[in-house]
């Protein structure tokens, strides 16, 4: 091998220096042809190559400091190709098909490259090797045309017919189903066989003897088969072929035939529309190509579904998704050991950094019985240098490996070369996470110790070996793990399952002592277990150590209580008085504004009022009917009876003509909200919904003044019973949305009204779940939690559009109930969902407290509000220097009011009182304050 390596260098720079020889001499010929060549000339050209060759170092260097850099083996191939460097060019592909699979034209480029340098003789395995390379990277039927024709230069070769049908009978198996470019492989071979038919004709005019009239048969037998085989597959343009078929034959075409033939047809009419599609779609066409795989896929042929999967790689190698898929389909379905094998190895050198790939490529692997040190050098050493975007995932893989080590082992065995490898990767993988990882991402990949936690139970169940074990939890809760009950539950059952009672008393003992999230469930843990293995003496321990803890965490959460409650009042006391300076402001402007409204009209005597009431602080009400003839402004509430029924071409009438507020009753009522706005007839639907509540005295939907629903409406019964039985109906689906049902009150005479019907502090008895799929339905969380307890209530939390958030709340019978479901539920895998599981502890709803009020609320943290879009990113005001009006310290505050200026007198700043500042400008004083003048 040394040898024949040698033997190509020295012939590969003879031919760069029999190239430059030429070079020079067609530069000799034609300076004495009489053409000029001026010494600019010959300086551009050197500038030139030295310029080549100093990015040509650049991007070498470039690939020794990051060799996975795709596009910088790129560039160098294209500048090395295009300077003639042959033997740098070699190289350079050689390294680049180590790390990459090759696209199609890279690899024709150097097909070819490689044919014009071996035309002799013994130089043609050197490039059949190179297409068997070429082959295996993805499907090209253009390669294996190439590959099929210059195989033909080497029939004289012995055995070289026999080679050359090997060479087209694969690429017919690998392309030949190629809808738009399997023909021309097809053609291709049939070309060949009819050259191969004149070579056993015999000469016009001679009988042919028994052997070569046998011959003449079997050639014959070839081409008919190849005919016959093309027209029974789906191909663009088949009719053609068909049709040279009737004509070659001479006793026409057999019945069969043209039966697979139209079968055939009409496969490739079906698929038609993909081809298309395919043909005027800019690329990447994922979505063509999905739509192609699903219709196969739902065909289920076999060898179709692998020549999509394929083409469609072959234009989107870079999409890890489409990779999983395949090689799934392959791993669950053909389950062909080399076409599996290579499909994962191709997956994995597309998207290096796919942990799930590198993990299936593994599986893969031990399934189909690949020898040990294959995959251990070859596959999981290459996965751990592939890079990873997350530290997680060298966790996932090193848990792969480790399970493929743990199936290897005979535990039956006290010690074995298998036992020692695995408890050395052990040691390794811990300490690859903890130097390589965790300096690389500055985190954990592993803050649970899943893989101490493995490693100890099997010391534990397979090598009985409980005090490696030991250690190794004991090391788990040195790190950080101490606080959570679970972990400390998880070691408790380790000790439950193969150790003794004295070191489970010792770990829940312990877990008592620290366990910070659920204390009260580690503690009850505690106290059953002594009531069936301990002695009076271990219970009155127990019960001394438990009560100790408890009163003490509850005297901290006490605290904590009492603070965050103080923090809340702060809050609120704060918010009362920005709410009160709000409110003077409101009014200081109202009134500047009927003063105003006054000096330009009189008020008439049926006109509404515009005075203040000095006691309540605000505006006297309207009711329906009141609003100024000549506006469309009507009042409505949230959730009071003051909306205006106006049906679709509906006009406007005399003020109180259309409703009557003698009809009103709060308490016969409730509040209908959070419908659809296309909802028809929304009266007749809301009468058929509530009538089984009670009879009803009314149905009012609100309309907006051009006739459209707004998605609320009001329902009177004639008795107040019917109330509680309607309120029963919120969140019931109408539509696909979700309807609001809440009391009916006037928030003009109760303003501070509001309707929250779930609970805002900690519910210890309910759990949260987060991480939910969409798809999950209430009665399916419900079963899966009526394994750890009796579950009392579901309720899945949605938009307001009625679409799932993937949250719910499950009630439990007590507390003790949901602090198992926490236990066991957290992390579970639900629907190929991770869900996340805690004790429910909904964040503070904005409330005020009211006198008289129990129990506290949990406070939020104060924030600083910069409005609706918030903070900007600069503070400068926008508003010429002209226009700015100082602000003069007259507005001082006392007692915690602001005093107002008096009209009429002039402050410290030079500002005029009320009535001096409300004075409008003219044109011309807006003009002088612009030009500063």
């Amino acid at each position: 091998m040394a040898a024949s390596s040698n033997a190509e260098e020295t012939q590969l720079q003879d031919m760069e220096e029999d190239a430059g020889m030429e070079r020079e001499m067609e530069s000799d010929d034609g300076e004495g042809m009489g053409v000029e060549n001026s010494d600019d000339e010959e300086d551009d050209s050197s500038e030139d190559e030295k310029e080549n060759e100093a990015e040509i170092q650049r991007l070498e260097e470039q690939l020794s400091i990051n060799a996975f850099d795709y596009n910088c083996h790129v560039d160098l191939i294209k500048l090395l190709r295009q300077e003639g460097e042959l033997f740098r060019l070699r190289r350079a592909r050689q390294k680049m098909s180590e790390l990459f699979p090759l696209t199609e034209e890279i690899w024709l480029d150097w097909l070819k490259d490689e044919i014009r340098l071996t035309e002799e003789e013994p130089n043609r395995e050197r490039v059949y090797e190179l297409f068997e390379k070429a082959v295996k990277d993805y499907i090209c039927p253009d390669i294996w045309l190439e590959y099929a024709q210059y195989s033909i230069g080497g029939m004289g070769s012995p055995g070289g017919v026999d080679k050359v049908r090997s060479i087209f009978e694969r690429a017919l198996t690998a392309v030949g189903l190629h809808m738009t470019k399997g023909e021309t492989v097809w053609e291709a071979y049939r070309e060949f066989e009819n050259a191969m038919l004149s070579t056993v004709q015999p000469p016009p005019g001679r009988v042919p003897t028994h052997e070569e009239q046998e011959l003449l048969n079997t050639q014959l037998e070839r081409i008919h088969t190849l005919f016959r085989r093309q027209l029974a597959i789906p191909l663009m343009d088949m009719e053609a072929t068909y049709a040279e078929y009737e004509e070659w034959s001479e006793d026409g075409v057999p019945e069969t035939i043209s039966h697979q033939y139209k079968r055939a047809l009409q496969q490739m009419e079906n698929r038609k529309a993909f081809e298309e599609s395919l043909l005027v779609a800019e690329p990447p066409k994922l979505a063509e190509y999905q739509a192609y795989m699903d219709y196969e896929l739902k065909e289920g042929d076999p060898a179709r579904i692998q020549i999509t999967f394929e083409r469609a790689l072959a234009e989107n190698c870079l999409v890890p998704d489409m990779w999983t898929k395949y090689t799934t389909y392959l791993d669950r379905q053909l389950k062909i050991k080399d076409l599996v094998l290579s499909s994962h190895d191709r997956a994995v050198r597309n998207c290096p950094w796919t942990m799930g790939l590198w993990k299936s490529y593994l599986l893969a692997l031990e399934r189909h019985g690949v020898c040990h040190p294959v995959f251990v050098t070859d596959v999981f050493e290459k996965a751990l240098n592939a890079g990873f975007i997350q530290a997680t995932d060298y966790v996932d893989i090193w848990q792969a490996y480790l399970d493929y080590l743990r199936r290897r082992v005979d535990f039956s065995k006290e010690s074995s070369k298998e036992l020692e490898e695995l408890r050395a990767a052990f040691s390794r993988s811990l300490e690859y996470m903890k130097q390589d990882v965790e300096e690389r991402f500055s985190e954990s990949g592993d803050p649970s110790c899943t893989i101490m936690q493995i490693w100890a139970r099997i010391e534990a169940l397979h090598c009985k070996n409980m005090q490696k074990a030991r250690e190794l939890w004991d090391s788990i809760m040195t790190k950080g793990n101490a606080k959570y009950a679970n972990m400390w539950l998880e070691y408790y059952n380790l000790e439950r399952s193969y150790g003794d009672p004295i070191h489970c008393r010792k770990a829940l003992h312990r877990a008592v002592q620290c366990t910070l999230d659920y204390p009260e469930h580690v503690c009850e843990v505690l106290l059953n277990f002594e009531r069936v293995e301990g002695s009076l003496e271990d219970w009155d321990v127990a019960v001394q150590k438990t009560e100790t803890r408890l009163n003490r965490i509850n005297e901290q959460r006490a605290k904590m209580a009492e603070k965050e409650a103080n923090l809340a009042r702060q809050e609120e006391e704060k918010a009362e008085q920005r709410r009160k300076a709000k409110g003077e402001k409101k009014n200081q402007k109202k009134g500047q504004k009927g003063m105003r409204a006054g000096e330009k009209r009189k008020a008439e005597p049926d006109d509404y009022q515009n005075e203040w009431d000095e006691e309540s602080d605000q505006a006297p009400k309207r009711h329906r009917g009141d609003a100024d003839p000549g506006t469309e402004e009507y009042m409505e509430t949230e959730t009071g009876l003051f909306g205006r029924r106006t049906p679709a071409g509906h006009k406007p009438g005399p003020p109180g003509q259309n409703d009557k507020p003698e009809l009103r009753n709060d308490n016969n009522s409730v509040f209908i909200s959070n419908l659809a706005y296309t909802l028809e007839e929304p009266e007749g639907k809301m009468r058929t919904l509530f009538e089984t509540c009670g009879p009803l005295k009314e149905v009012r939907p609100v309309f907006s003044n051009k006739g459209t629903f707004k998605g609320y409406c009001y329902v009177q019964f004639e008795s107040q019973a019917s109330v509680p039985l309607a309120l029963k109906l919120d969140r019931q689906e109408v539509e696909g949305r979700p309807m609001f049902v809440s009391p009916c009150v006037d928030k003009n005479t109760n303003p501070d009204f509001k309707v929250f019907k779930y609970n805002s502090s900690m519910e210890k008895h309910k759990i949260f779940v987060s991480g939910l799929p969409f798809s999950c339905t209430k009665e399916e969380l419900e079963e899966v939690c009526k394994n750890h307890g009796t579950v009392k209530d579901v309720r899945l939390v949605t938009y307001r559009s009625g679409k799932p958030k993937g949250l719910a709340y499950v009630e439990f019978a007590d507390e003790a109930q949901a602090s198992q479901a926490v236990l066991k539920m957290d992390g579970m895998v639900l629907q190929d969902n991770k869900i996340s599981v805690a004790i429910s502890n909904p964040p503070r709803r904005n409330l005020k407290e009211k006198p008289g009020s129990s129990g506290s609320m949990t406070a939020m943290m104060p924030r600083q509000v910069y409005g609706s879009r918030g903070r900007g990113r600069t503070q400068l005001s926008l508003l010429p220097r002209s226009l700015h009006r100082p602000s003069g310290p007259a507005n001082k505050a006392e007692n915690g009011t602001a005093t107002k200026p008096i009209a009429g007198t002039v402050n410290a700043a030079g500002d005029t009182g009320f009535e001096a500042q409300t004075k409008p400008l003219s044109n011309s004083d807006f003009a002088r304050m612009l030009l500063n003048k």
